[in-house]
């Protein structure tokens, strides 16, 4: 019935929706720097460059980024000719100034039918440390997952033979596979390499957290940058005396997790997440934890975007808990094995609301290199 509710929902919403893709069949071709953005080389601050965090990098060695190599992901990312009916993209349903998520519940694919969960944001994708896609984790790499929306029946329709042929009918491709990988012969592992490389270069590190961070000897004092509300809901988000534990599964200066878990949003399985994918028992519900980075504009929340408000996220945690059989153990209570009621006060939710907006990253929203060269 909720899977229907939100159906609902979106076929509503969607009556309203602008999509990035466009439908106009005129030729477009995309407009480029003469010298390329640097995305390869980005200018990470120290927290970046310690172990907790470059330790996480999941860049393959066979598949460095580049500038080249990016620029051609870029212009992939928003090429609407690689669905079925050159209507939709990648950056249809990861819109940048959404935080590379989706407004939406659920994401229109390219016949007007629509995904079984949220879209997931981006953002950080270089540094999740399984190096696994998807809410079940079901993409082994970030190379892999890049070419399955594309060939999904709903998200965009193609086959890998059409895909090969959409983008070498486009007459600006063979100069952009010269530049990245010194040959214009266009295979679906360049494009899925190209696409990877884009994604990962996708990188948050100027948040007003990020500069409170680089200014302190570590993430547990106070930040000089920050007002008192917004240290107070930093030390509430923490591991502590004083905390709510939520760094236990949003860890790190970028707030991800190492795997995937279940949150206790229901009592017994509707979606088996995970589980569905690995077989294992204990997997069942569970589902891929994003980064908190932009998380303030990436609503609806969670893998089906039942949560439209962060409010509603909050009072999740603070009195919803469901105890489900694989609810994560950091989400009972240890003396009772019941979930947690971490009841939060009106004072703490605004406290901690007031730290998330300092992991929002407005370069990321707005940066040229990240937007649609077609437009």
């Amino acid at each position: 019935m909720r899977k229907i509710l939100f159906a609902l929902c979106a076929l509503f919403l969607i009556a309203c929706k602008k999509d990035n893709a466009s439908s106009d069949s005129t030729p477009k071709t995309p407009n480029l720097p003469t010298v390329a953005y640097n995305y390869s080389t980005p200018n990470l601050p120290v927290h970046f460059l310690n172990p907790q965090i470059a330790g996480i990098d999941n860049t393959p060695v066979s598949n460095p980024t580049t500038d080249e190599g990016a620029t051609l992901g870029r212009v992939l990312f928003y090429e609407t000719q690689l669905s079925k009916n050159s209507t939709v993209s990648c950056a249809s349903c990861h819109v940048q100034t959404k935080g590379f998520s989706d407004p939406f519940i659920l994401s229109e694919g390219f016949e007007g039918h629509f995904t079984g969960r949220h879209s997931m944001g981006i953002v950080n994708s270089r540094y999740y440390p399984t190096g696994k896609f998807f809410w079940d984790e079901r993409a082994a790499t970030l190379e892999e997952q890049v070419l399955m929306p594309i060939q999904d029946s709903v998200e965009m329709g193609l086959t890998l033979t059409e895909l090969v042929s959409r983008v070498s009918g486009q007459s600006y491709y063979g100069s952009l596979f010269q530049d990245a990988f010194g040959t214009t012969e266009i295979t679906t592992d360049k494009i899925s390499k190209a696409l990877a490389q884009y994604v990962r270069s996708i990188v948050s590190f100027q948040s007003k957290y990020d500069v409170g961070r680089a200014q302190a000897s570590g993430p547990q004092e106070d930040f000089s940058n920050f007002s008192a509300q917004e240290n107070h809901g930093k030390t509430l988000f923490q591991n502590g005396p004083n905390g709510f534990a939520c760094s236990m599964c949003h860890a790190r200066d970028i707030q991800v997790a190492n795997k995937g878990r279940n949150n206790g949003l229901d009592l017994s399985t509707i979606d088996e997440g995970v589980g569905g994918v690995s077989g294992i028992p204990f997997d069942e519900a569970t589902f891929k934890v994003p980064s908190l980075r932009n998380v303030m504009l990436r609503a609806p929340y969670m893998h089906d975007g039942r949560f439209a408000t962060i409010e509603e996220v909050l009072e999740h945690y603070s009195t919803g808990i469901k105890n489900h059989p694989t609810l994560d153990h950091e989400l009972k209570d240890p003396n009772t094995n019941q979930p947690i009621r971490l009841n939060m006060t009106t004072q703490e939710k605004q406290d901690l609301i007031a730290f998330f907006n300092t992991l929002t990253d407005s370069e990321i929203t707005t940066d040229p290199k990240f937007s649609d060269p077609f437009n």
